[in-house]
């Protein structure tokens, strides 16, 4: 297997707290780790950002179901019996190995670093289900989420709006980024309420003071006017659902009948064709109307990273867990600035900016146990 030797993951220098002021446990580990392995890099296509983004091109309808393989199909090609998916599959994990397998290698390349986890939620933490208001993560999921988070600093960065979020994860040791990182609740730093005019002091649910971040507040009421015209244009599509993200409206199409995928996708485009200050952005069967700004979870990252002052630190290793292809912005800035590493989580072979490669959230619950137990090994000594 072949070894990145440039690959050098830098994290923080002196966080003591988390957010409600719990001791995070943080230390250094012995000297030098080894770097990460990896592959060739997969190109990941991108399109040039316009009012309906890569959902307006010719073949956008092809774009859905490439981003959306059906339940027979995926049924199918997860089937661990022999065939040619097992093939492809292990082909790909020399590509992108378990972060399981690979965990004593992950953790050496933690010595002498201190490690921030990043964590997506819809099929990361929680499984993919049919109706969204029921993805639900499990209380040994919960568990393990807060005793990582006892180790070290961690948060979620979602789709989701914040609120909702946090009302499926019920975590409180956690910072929370909502709508892709358009809503954010991190630690008060004056350096970063200075830095960026649309971050406040402002306090969360427990009265605990916090920097609320909101790149898209002017854009608020134009979503909820564009989410109203898409509840009523798909109300007669059965099995399709409107989801308000606060900063960006979910269309999910997960329980249509894919021979009306292309009606869906025909009403949202119409819809957004009288408002160029959004896009349209594929997700797993759902359509993402977000703003048009320069934002995204990769950026979640480096703010974050910045408000718990680690971003200019040189002992920091980054690990971003997620599934999504929102989540490849987070995996491509892991890798430019060599800060960490990101896990895909994904039972079938895709392109990716990762670097490892978990199969679904059962195994990201191991990988989250383990992480607690080789810290807590590594204070008892």
């Amino acid at each position: 297997m072949d070894l990145k030797p440039n690959l050098t993951p830098v994290l923080t220098d002196a966080l003591t707290r988390s957010r409600l002021g719990v001791p995070s446990g943080l230390s250094p580990y012995s000297p030098k780790g080894a770097t990460f392995p990896h592959g060739p890099l997969l190109a990941i296509p991108r399109k040039k950002t316009g009012i309906l983004d890569d959902v307006r091109s010719s073949s956008w309808l092809d774009g859905m179901k490439s981003s959306s393989p059906t339940h027979n199909k995926v049924s199918k090609d997860v089937s661990h019996g022999i065939g040619s998916f097992d093939v492809a599959y292990n082909t790909w994990l020399l590509k992108f190995p378990s972060a399981l397998a690979s965990f004593d290698q992950i953790t050496n390349c933690a010595k002498g670093k201190r490690i921030v986890l990043f964590l997506d939620y819809d099929g990361t933490l929680s499984p993919i289900v049919n109706n969204p208001d029921c993805a639900f993560m499990s209380d040994n999921m919960r568990a393990a989420v807060k005793k990582v988070a006892e180790y070290f600093p961690t948060a979620i960065i979602s789709g989701r709006s914040r609120d909702k979020v946090y009302e499926f994860v019920g975590v409180r040791e956690l910072y929370y980024a909502g709508s892709h990182g358009m809503d954010i609740i991190g630690p008060p730093r004056q350096s970063i309420s200075d830095n960026h005019p649309d971050c406040i002091r402002s306090a969360d649910k427990q009265g605990i003071e916090v920097n609320l971040f909101q790149p898209a507040a002017e854009f608020l009421p134009m979503i909820d006017e564009v989410l109203g015209l898409l509840k009523e244009c798909t109300k007669d599509i059965e099995g399709a659902t409107v989801e308000n993200n606060k900063f960006c409206v979910s269309v999910h199409y997960r329980n249509v009948d894919e021979e009306s995928w292309h009606i869906v996708g025909q009403r949202v485009c119409d819809v957004l064709k009288e408002y160029p200050r959004l896009r349209l952005t594929h997700g797993r069967k759902v359509l993402e109307v977000r703003p048009v700004i320069d934002w995204d979870k990769g950026k979640a990252v480096t703010f974050l990273l910045e408000s718990l002052g680690l971003d200019n630190c040189d002992d920091v290793l980054a690990i971003y867990v997620g599934d999504d292809r929102t989540d490849e912005d987070a995996f491509k800035v892991l890798r430019e600035v060599n800060k960490g590493c990101g896990i895909l989580v994904s039972p079938a072979p895709k392109e990716s900016n990762a670097i490892y490669s978990l199969r679904d959230p059962s195994e990201v619950m191991e990988f989250l146990t383990s992480l607690a137990v080789w810290k807590s090994s590594i204070q008892a000594r």
